[in-house]
């Protein structure tokens, strides 16, 4: 079975994509004490390290045939203030390269935003992609949409790096276009009541969100200044601010009031297995949060059997 080292694991949406393909992940290293929880939650824990990848020793990693890593792509992001490298998360890319160059794995997956191919007019990504080259690296790379990929109605475009080592003789094929036969309505049951901590009735953002939402069967993404509707109601982005004021979590109306997608919902637009869930000892906001900095599952899947064909 082909090992897996995992960087920046999150709560392991990546690793999991990788294990429904039939990889082992062997070793793991998360620094967000909350994602830690998580990940071991629904994962035998034994193989996560918590803690900063920059304290750790590429010795301290065992072999492997993959490197994956869906590292902090707020730096890049459009929604962000796009500082780059010039922000300490944007830095470690270079805790990536470390790590390659020391264990020069077969494979190399990487996974963020998809503007970083035009931040800074190019010059962010053409370091990563020089970096991987220099190592002997062929890089294929693409941006690829939930709806498009991975068969979730969720609006979610993502660039996917999979960089393979010249000593591997083969070429690597992006996974095609699938057709989109999920629906929203497969996911939001506006019919079923949910937990009171979900609905906004009675509390002080209800007129606001009473007077912008018309349509009672669109999505609406709250944001610091308009509340917008998503089209062929379509889960707009997931992000890593869900929880923060004015929660920014997608809104809809049901039977029963309006309230923002429930834990469930999110985690099921992401393509997450009924049976992955949060510890009670996470709280609602870091739950919000980490959804919104992992990845769409099955996305994540078709790409690691392409890599296993290798």
């Amino acid at each position: 079975m082909p090992t897996v080292c995992s960087l920046f694991a999150g709560i392991g949406g990546i690793d999991l994509g990788f294990k429904q393909a039939g990889f082992d992940i062997i070793w793991a290293n998360e620094y967000d004490t909350a994602a830690c929880k998580t990940y071991r939650h629904n994962f035998d824990g034994s193989n996560l390290v918590e803690g900063d990848i920059r304290d750790i020793s590429a010795d301290d990693i065992p072999e492997f045939d993959v490197l994956t890593a869906g590292f902090p792509c707020q730096p890049f992001s459009i929604a962000g203030k796009q500082k780059g490298f010039n922000d300490k998360r944007g830095n470690l890319f270079f805790e990536i390269a470390r790590i390659i160059d020391a264990k020069r794995p077969k494979v190399v997956f990487l996974e963020n935003v998809a503007n970083l191919m035009e931040h800074d007019d190019g010059k962010t990504f053409l370091v990563i992609f020089s970096s991987l080259a220099q190592f002997g690296y062929t890089v294929y790379y693409k941006v690829m949409a939930s709806n498009e990929y991975g068969n979730l109605p969720q609006i979610r475009k993502r660039i996917y790096i999979t960089a393979v080592h010249e000593s591997i003789q083969q070429s690597y094929k992006h996974p095609e276009p699938v057709e989109l036969t999920l629906k929203s309505t497969d996911i939001i049951h506006r019919n079923e009541r949910q937990n009171e901590i979900y609905y906004y009735n009675g509390k002080v953002l209800y007129p606001y969100f009473e007077s912008k939402m018309k349509d009672k069967h669109a999505i609406y993404r709250p944001t610091d200044t308009e509340v917008r509707w998503t089209k062929n109601q379509m889960c707009p982005t997931l992000t890593a601010n869900m929880g923060t004021y004015p929660d920014r979590v997608p809104v809809v109306w049901d039977d029963y009031g309006i309230r923002k997608l429930t834990l469930r919902e999110c985690l099921e637009f992401q393509g997450f297995p009924n049976e992955f869930y949060f510890p009670n000892t996470i709280m609602i906001e870091d739950a919000y949060k980490q959804i919104g900095n992992s990845v769409s599952v099955p996305v994540i899947r078709r790409i690691a059997k392409n890599i296993k064909l290798l």
